[in-house]
């Protein structure tokens, strides 16, 4: 891969995480354009990525490539060191289907608590609960990275609700401690601190009334 990278996102997007990583593993120099504010980007987001309008978007010699698992399978289809995916095809289908349930059954669902009314509330949190047991089956045994997973353990701390606890996901909690062992995986997340106040500030009142729960 040539030089002429450039990934546009927003610190605040969870997904843009994983692929930071990619390009710090694999070596590849990179220029990082980080929009504040999603709402404020609706040109960049029409100009990159048309059909969607969601960051993250890299830009390789002019060539846009969006969403973040098909980023990362080019990233690593175009730089063969430090391979990321398996090598072999059905641990890649795998590894792409766990990817891809983190996405849309744990990580989409979290989000929608934003907007939930209290009787969602419950609803949600127990199919987020469902898959997590899910994800804690898979993980036993395996070394696995899923970096997603750590916005969702920033997200549980600053809504007040045990959803990931040792005593209910003990290989889960087990795995999260080794992902903050390793240096350029914390190279690649945002302050702490900057996102709980981001996530108190988005979500208002639900967190006094998801504490109760």
């Amino acid at each position: 891969m040539a030089e002429q990278v450039k990934l546009f996102s927003t610190w605040i997007w969870p997904f843009s995480s994983r692929i930071l990583l990619a390009l710090k593993l694999k070596g590849i120099k990179y220029e990082y354009f980080i929009g504040e504010d999603l709402s404020n980007n609706s040109l960049l987001l029409l100009k990159y990525n048309p059909v969607h309008k969601k960051f993250p978007v890299l830009v390789h010699n002019g060539k846009h490539v969006a969403g973040s698992l098909v980023i990362l399978e080019y990233v690593d289809e175009t730089r063969q060191n430090n391979p990321i995916l398996p090598k072999d095809p059905y641990n890649r289908a795998v590894a792409r289907f766990w990817a891809k349930f983190i996405d849309e059954k744990i990580m989409q669902a979290a989000y929608k608590r934003d907007w939930a009314t209290e009787e969602e509330l419950d609803q949600l949190n127990e199919e987020v609960y469902q898959n997590l047991k899910l994800l804690e089956k898979e993980l036993i045994g395996k070394e696995f990275y899923g970096g997603e997973m750590y916005w969702l353990h920033v997200l549980r701390e600053v809504m007040q609700i045990g959803l990931i606890s040792e005593e209910k996901f003990p290989v889960l909690c087990k795995w999260m401690g080794k992902l903050h062992e390793i240096d350029v995986v914390n190279q690649c997340l945002p302050p702490k601190d900057k996102y709980f106040a981001f996530l108190k500030a988005r979500t208002g009142g639900q967190a006094a009334t998801s504490a109760s729960k």
